[in-house]
């Protein structure tokens, strides 16, 4: 798996020749460390002198952040699994007409798949951002620009996933789920940059 690579092995195989894993298992990776500072300002802020009154908030926003962290580990290898789902597809035996439908049809059903998961991700990541938000408005000042990188990552990786989701929807027939996962996508990132602009308000340095 992915996820336990070191992030030296892990750099290497990006780096690679390799199609897989690319930017959708980056921008998993970018919202797992931004879930991450999150946890992190969070846990800085239990229990400290000053913030008793935003404790329950912050265990709160802690706990959330774990259990994103968890799925967004999930989906560093969930996005990479997709893409080797469409190339196994893709080399599926064409031969007669019906080996051509049964091809074609299990590279749209991959391509909905490759589609769906980076969405997953950009929704994920917008929920990190909003927790982070929250640690940089109330949480523990000395690490309030911890908290902003988080916001700026969880960002990153929205804009990363919906890139994905985009060249994904170029390739798919089905104009249904086209039009709505598209829908969806241009909401999310109008959401992230705003929420980011807004988020990042908070702090005077």
């Amino acid at each position: 798996m992915l996820s336990e690579l070191t992030i030296k092995e892990f750099l290497e195989k990006i780096a690679s020749d390799s199609p897989a894993p690319g930017g959708g298992s980056v921008a998993a990776l970018s919202a797992a460390l931004a879930a991450s500072l999150t946890q992190m300002v969070a846990n800085l802020t239990i229990g400290k002198k000053g913030f008793g009154d935003v404790e329950c908030e912050m265990k709160a926003v802690a706990q959330d952040a774990l259990r994103l962290k968890s799925d967004l580990i999930q989906s560093i290898d969930s996005d990479s699994n997709a893409y080797n789902d469409v190339i196994t597809a893709i080399k599926l035996p064409g031969n007669s007409e019906a080996e051509k439908r049964h091809r074609e049809e299990e590279i749209q059903r991959g391509l909905k798949h490759a589609a769906m998961v980076p969405l997953a991700v950009a929704e994920y990541a917008i929920r990190v951002m909003e927790l982070a938000g929250k640690t940089v408005a109330k949480g523990n000042k000395s690490a309030i620009t911890d908290g902003a990188v988080g916001i700026m990552m969880a960002r990153t990786a929205v804009l990363s996933a919906l890139y994905n989701i985009k060249i994904n929807l170029k390739t798919i027939k089905d104009k249904t789920f086209v039009n709505k996962i598209s829908k969806q996508a241009k909401d999310l990132e109008a959401k992230a940059l705003s929420r980011e602009k807004e988020l990042l308000s908070n702090i005077d340095l």
